[in-house]
C-alpha cells in the first residue's frame, strides 16, 4: 500500500494526536513528510524527542519556518495538510494550502470571524479542494448516541434544548493562561471552545443556526476581578515566582514535564511566547460565563451556558421534544485538588480508577410514562470520551459507512463556528444575529 504523506503546520500541544497516529498508530498508510512552525525549537523537540522517544519513528522529517510554507508544499509535496496554528491563522494555511493542491485536515475551530470563514469559503468553492474539520467530540461513543436516539424518532420533534457546558478550575483556567485570553487569537470561549459544543447541537438536531443572542463577561478571571476578591499579590507569569508558588491556579511546569517544558519553557527564547500566564492579569479580554440562546432553521430552540470556572467539570443537556424529554448527564471531571498535578492532565487520573463517577446518564421520559435509562456504551477515560481514537482511525483509514454522519466538512466547520461568531457580535452590540448576515451564499 502507497502510503499518503502529510505535512503539519504548527507544533504545539496540539499537533501531537497527529503526529502519534501518522508516526504510529497508522505508520503502515501515513508518512509524515515535513513539520512547519514559527518556532524552530518547538520543530526540534518533535523532531528529537517526540518521534523517536514516544512513537519509535527514526525517518528524517525536514522543517521549515512559517513563512516557507509555499516551499515546504513544493518540496515535500504532501497530499494532505495538516493545521494545528494558532486559530487566527488557520485560514492563512488553509487557503493556501487547497490553493497549491493539497487536501486539508484542520482543528477546530475553522477560524475565528466571519471575514477569515466567508474567505475559506470563497476558496473551497473556487478550487474544488476537500477541507475536514475534526469534530472529535462526535465521534465518543457517548454523544453518537444521543444523535442515535434523536434520530429514531424517539423524542419526536424538538423544540427546546437545555445545554450547560462546564469548565473547571484547572481546564477552564487553562485558557486564561495562554493565546486563548485574547479574543484576537482565538475569538473567545464562544468560538474556540464552544464550536465543539455549537457542532454537537447542529448534528444532534440535523440543523443549523439562524438567530443568535448572547450575554457574557468577565467575571472571575482577570486582575480586576482579583482584586475585588482581596487578592493583593499578582505576578505576569509563573516560573521562578514565588507568588506564584503559592497560587492554586499558577501552572508549575518541572523537569518531569517533558513535553511542556521542551515544546514551551525551551522554546520560549525564539519567539517570547509564555505557556504559564498568571489568570489574574490585565490583559485578558475574553469571557469566561456567557449564555446564548439560538434558533434553528428546523425552529427548535437552545438556551446555552459556558461556565469556566467551575468546581468539576463536563455537561448536561435537555432535550424537549413532542414525545418525551431527553436528558444527558456527562461528568467528565468531578473534582479539582488544587494541587499542581491536576494542570493540564486530560481526563481523570486519581478517580479514573473507579469508573462508576464516570458513567454518563441519558434517560427518556415519555408523556404519560415513566422514565427510563438508555444504555450507553462509553470509553470516558480516552481522549474526549473516546472520541480521538475513533477520529483518528476515520481519517487515516476512512470507513465504509458512516450513518450517523460523523466526518464533518467545512460547512460543518462554518455552522459550529458562525454560531459563536455570531455571538459575540451580539454580546457587543446588544442585539440579536442573524447568522445569514455573518457571510454570503450562507
Amino acid at each position: 500500500m502507497e502510503r499518503k504523506k502529510y505535512c503539519l503546520v504548527g507544533t504545539g500541544g496540539r499537533a501531537g494526536m497527529y503526529v502519534t497516529a501518522i508516526a504510529k498508530t497508522y505508520r503502515d498508510r501515513a508518512e509524515l513528510v515535513g513539520l512547519c512552525d514559527v518556532n524552530q525549537a518547538r520543530m526540534d523537540f518533535y523532531l528529537k524527542y517526540y518521534l523517536p522517544e514516544l512513537c519509535d519513528y527514526h525517518q528524517p522529517v525536514p522543517t521549515w519556518k512559517a513563512h516557507e510554507f509555499d516551499r515546504m508544499i513544493a518540496e515535500a509535496r504532501p497530499d494532505a495538510v495538516i493545521v494545528t496554528s494558532v486559530d487566527r491563522t488557520h485560514h492563512r494555511y488553509i487557503c493556501r494550502a487547497l490553493e497549491l493542491g493539497c487536501e486539508v485536515i484542520t482543528e477546530k475551530p475553522m477560524t475565528i470571524d466571519a471575514e477569515k470563514c466567508q474567505q475559506i469559503l470563497d476558496t473551497v468553492k473556487r478550487t474544488g479542494g476537500k477541507l475536514t474539520v475534526t469534530f472529535n467530540y462526535r465521534y465518543a461513543p457517548r454523544n453518537a448516541k444521543v444523535r442515535e436516539v434523536l434520530q429514531s424518532g424517539l423524542v419526536g420533534e424538538i423544540t427546546t434544548v437545555h445545554f450547560e457546558w462546564l469548565l473547571d478550575t484547572s481546564h477552564g483556567a487553562d485558557y486564561f493562561r495562554r493565546w486563548h485570553r485574547n479574543k484576537a487569537n482565538s475569538g473567545g470561549l464562544l468560538v474556540h471552545k464552544a464550536t465543539h459544543h455549537f457542532d454537537l447541537m447542529n448534528w444532534w438536531l440535523d440543523s443549523s443556526p439562524e438567530l443568535v443572542y448572547a450575554l457574557g463577561d468577565l467575571k472571575f478571571y482577570g486582575r480586576a476581578n482579583a482584586e475585588r476578591r482581596g487578592v493583593t499579590e499578582f505576578y505576569d507569569r509563573a516560573r521562578d515566582n514565588a507568588v506564584a508558588a503559592r497560587d492554586p491556579f499558577a501552572l508549575k511546569i518541572t523537569d518531569r514535564d517533558v513535553i511542556l517544558k521542551g515544546l514551551y519553557y525551551d522554546a520560549e527564547h525564539e519567539d517570547g511566547y509564555y505557556r504559564d500566564r498568571s489568570v489574574f492579569a490585565d490583559s485578558i479580554d475574553i469571557e469566561d460565563n456567557m449564555s446564548v440562546i439560538v434558533r434553528y432553521r428546523n425552529r427548535a430552540v437552545m438556551t446555552y451556558c459556558l461556565h469556566a470556572h467551575a468546581p468539576w467539570e463536563g455537561y448536561r443537556v435537555a432535550f424537549n421534544g413532542t414525545r418525551g424529554r431527553l436528558e444527558f448527564n456527562v461528568v467528565e471531571k468531578s473534582y479539582v485538588s488544587g494541587g499542581a498535578e491536576d494542570f493540564n492532565q486530560p481526563g481523570m487520573r486519581e478517580l479514573g480508577k473507579d469508573r462508576s463517577q464516570l458513567v454518563p446518564e441519558l434517560i427518556f421520559q415519555p408523556h404519560w410514562g415513566t422514565a427510563r435509562e438508555i444504555p450507553i456504551v462509553c470509553d470516558n477515560l480516552a481522549g474526549h470520551g473516546g472520541g480521538d481514537e475513533r477520529l483518528l482511525r476515520h481519517l487515516f483509514v476512512g470507513v465504509d459507512e458512516d450513518p450517523l454522519g460523523q466526518a464533518a466538512g467545512y460547512r460543518d466547520g462554518a455552522n459550529s463556528i458562525l454560531t459563536g461568531i455570531a455571538a459575540n457580535q451580539s454580546m457587543r452590540t446588544g442585539l440579536p444575529v442573524r447568522v445569514d448576515s455573518l457571510v454570503k451564499e450562507y
